[in-house]
């Protein structure tokens, strides 16, 4: 039973951030009838369907319809959005009974040039945001850019206390560093991490959860160790001609697993991610 499934329902994003090296796999969106025969194959094998790994998913088409089809398969999906597209799709994300959580990249803010105000973006990222929680949504937003493009952090972070009635910097900081704004409502802070990168120098990475507690399925079924394999450098099987079992008991993906139990990755990218080495601690 793996902790997360990821699963890419589209590739496609309407931003084009500073911080996402974005991908050169061909656009793509995972239609319903596929996103059926996915989630059918990974029933039992996790509880919490991730709905990204590259692109933006509220700009899937059948948003609605995926997101039934999770409900229907007893599937709790959480989200990932760079949150420029909330207001126009909360009625349908509140209506729908699989969401669990939705986190907002603020930082995508900082990483585009943008015609809308600050304070009109989160606005409409609140929008959403105060009725989510209320019906038990939990909303994460995120500025994963600590010593990175931060030079906004401050502004975002007087806007939302503003809104919100609150002094963000008196908010106590959890070991994760999340801040809770207010129920189900939660600020969360991280460094900017370095994506791995076949061109990457090694960064002495020993060990990641990648195939012990998560793995990731492309909008085209491919089967990846993780959700920082956007480009699908290591391609484990295809989840649309395959099942999850054979797939996992294949060679390269035991040889993942050995590899980082002994704290020696067998993957070549791996040994290239600078999110990895986090777990070096």
């Amino acid at each position: 039973m793996l902790k997360r499934i990821y699963v890419e329902i589209t590739n496609v994003c309407n931003l084009a951030c500073a911080f996402c090296p974005g991908t050169d796999r061909p656009k793509r969106f995972m239609s319903p009838a596929e996103f059926r025969a996915v989630a059918g194959k990974l029933r039992g094998r996790t509880r919490y369907l991730y709905l990204h790994v590259m692109g933006e998913p509220l700009l899937h088409p059948d948003l609605a319809e995926i997101l039934s089809i999770a409900h229907e398969t007893g599937f709790r999906v959480c989200l990932t959005t760079n949150g420029t597209l909330l207001p126009r799709a909360a009625l349908g994300l509140l209506a729908a009974p699989a969401l669990h959580k939705v986190s907002v990249s603020l930082h995508s803010f900082e990483g585009n040039h943008r015609r809308d105000s600050l304070a009109d973006y989160l606005d409409g990222v609140l929008a959403f945001c105060r009725p989510a929680a209320k019906r038990g949504i939990l909303c994460a937003l995120r500025l994963w850019n600590e010593g990175g493009a931060d030079r906004r952090n401050g502004e975002i972070e007087a806007v939302l206390g503003d809104r919100l009635g609150v002094d963000t910097r008196a908010l106590p900081v959890d070991p994760n560093g999340s801040r809770r704004l207010g129920e189900n409502l939660y600020l969360e802070s991280a460094e900017k991490f370095d994506w791995p990168d076949p061109a990457a120098p090694e960064r002495q990475t020993q060990f990641c959860h990648a195939l012990r507690q998560q793995a990731a399925v492309l909008c085209d079924g491919t089967v990846v160790p993780c959700c920082l394999d956007g480009q699908g450098n290591i391609p484990l099987g295809n989840l649309f001609e395959e099942e999850l079992d054979d797939i996992l008991r294949s060679p390269r993906a035991r040889a993942m697993e050995r590899g980082f139990a002994a704290r020696q990755p067998s993957e070549d990218l791996c040994r290239r991610c600078g999110y990895a080495t986090r777990f070096n601690r």
